[in-house]
C-alpha cells in the first residue's frame, strides 16, 4: 500500500528526508570546498545549525558594534594611528 511521506528539498534540488539536512546542504553549499581532499564543509554547516543561538547571538553583538563604530567613527581617526608601510611590502587583502 502507498504511503504518504515528507520530503526536503535544498537549493540544488537534492532530496533529503529532514529540514535539517537539507539546510546543512544548503550552508555547505555557501561555505563551498573548505580544505583539501574531502570538504570539511559539510560538517561545518552541522555545527553551525547547533549552535545557531550562539552564532545569531555572536552576529547581534557584531552588529550592535559596528553600529556604534558608525556613530563614533569620527573619533576613531584621532585614537587611530596609520603606521607606515616598510619599503618593498605587499599590501595584505
Amino acid at each position: 500500500m502507498a504511503k504518504k511521506g515528507t520530503g526536503y528539498f535544498d537549493r540544488k534540488g537534492q532530496f533529503f528526508k529532514s529540514a535539517r539536512d537539507a539546510t546543512a546542504s544548503d550552508l555547505a553549499a555557501l561555505l563551498g570546498q573548505i580544505g583539501d581532499g574531502e570538504s570539511l564543509a559539510p560538517g561545518i554547516a552541522q555545527m553551525m545549525l547547533e549552535r545557531r543561538a550562539e552564532i545569531e547571538r555572536l552576529f547581534a553583538d557584531h552588529d550592535t558594534m559596528m553600529a556604534e563604530d558608525q556613530v563614533e567613527g569620527d573619533d576613531l581617526g584621532e585614537k587611530v594611528t596609520q603606521l607606515p608601510r616598510p619599503t618593498g611590502s605587499k599590501p595584505v587583502i
